[in-house]
């Protein structure tokens, strides 16, 4: 309902995380990836997290070049060459978790991995879905742990599940159910080495933080290294940290993350206010991935919704997921947008 919906892309994930297996990943330090696209990774300094050499974007590069577009080619690379969410499939969370973090690891940065699995997700709406009951997720959030280890990951852990049980969009009967499963995937991956876990607290056009704030104990948010907000959302970097700074002061402090990836023009607001963060036009690219934020509470931006790919079947768009070139190339831009250096 509030714009999440990366679930559509699994069979892409299953199908990268098997090519990162096979060895085909990027070497370490800043150096230029051998794939089609010459995808680098960013300077650790500023951005310490892996991009996949392989996304969509990176496989949309290479397809343009090759057919000398080259105009449409280098706006794609300004998504390409930014490290955004790798979002963990139904069927081998293990093997993907596994493959996207140890590519990571050699590329000597940090994996971020997105959770999108819980029994009853979206409300039966366009990301409908999830495992088919708590006994399957906990299964699902063991082989994710699995696939992890040791090594650096950053888990945005299943968005609107918190926020959907507020706004009565998830029916109550497994309200119960979900702030156990919640606070046992938090306990599960806390109890790996290197993980944080950022539990999704929704966006900046949900007015009532003093709503929300207590379902986020309940889940466990105490037990995670903070929350995560705007992901897939469009609402500008400055309103998500009031909103963020207004939660972590009724959550004991906790930090948080910002999903930055389209919410450089901010949110749309014409049409129907239910459907307005279902690929909305004119949206830009935001703020680069990175460390160096505006606020000490904000541990990153992060570009957990990948740009490009689409909300669900709405505007035109492909089901949720789904890779979407003209709509990348829309939010790419004019050849303004770059990353900080």
């Amino acid at each position: 309902m509030y714009g999440t919906k990366g679930a559509g892309v699994w069979a892409a994930a299953a199908v990268g995380a098997a090519v990162l297996l096979a060895g085909c990943s990027s070497g370490g330090g800043d150096t230029k990836d051998d794939g089609g696209a010459g995808i680098s990774q960013r300077p650790k300094s500023v951005d310490p997290f892996w991009v996949n050499p392989d996304g969509n974007a990176a496989r949309q590069v290479a397809a343009y070049e090759k057919a000398g577009r080259t105009a449409e080619a280098d706006r794609i690379r300004r998504i390409a060459e930014q490290p955004t969410g790798e979002w963990i499939g139904p069927e081998n969370p293990a093997a993907e978790a596994r493959g996207f973090t140890e590519a990571a690891e050699k590329a000597d940065r940090t994996a971020i991995l997105v959770l999108y699995n819980v029994p009853h997700r979206d409300c039966g709406q366009f990301s409908q879905g999830g495992a088919a009951d708590g006994d399957a997720y906990r299964t699902w959030i063991d082989g994710v742990a699995r696939g992890i280890g040791d090594r650096n990951a950053t888990v945005i852990l299943e968005p609107d599940a918190v926020l959907h049980m507020v706004d009565g969009c998830t029916p109550g009967q497994f309200h119960e159910e979900r702030y156990d499963l919640l606070k046992g995937a938090i306990t599960t991956l806390k109890a790996l080495k290197n993980t944080s876990v950022y539990l999704d607290a929704g966006n900046a056009g949900w007015q009532h933080p003093d709503q929300i704030f207590q379902p986020l104990q309940r889940a466990g948010v105490d037990r995670a290294d903070g929350f995560a907000v705007n992901v897939s959302n469009f609402y500008s970097t400055g309103d998500s940290i009031a909103y963020g700074e207004q939660l972590s002061a009724k959550t004991g402090g906790k930090h948080f993350v910002i999903d930055t990836s389209r919410n450089g023009n901010g949110p749309y607001t014409q049409g129907d206010p239910r459907q307005r963060w279902c690929n909305p036009p004119g949206r830009a690219l935001g703020e680069a991935p990175t460390t160096r934020t505006a606020d000490p509470l904000v541990d990153a931006y992060l570009w957990v919704k990948r740009p490009g790919e689409s909300d669900g079947t709405c505007k035109g768009g492909p089901k949720a997921g789904d890779w979407w070139a003209d709509y990348a190339l829309a939010l790419a831009g004019d050849g303004t947008w770059s990353p900080p250096a």
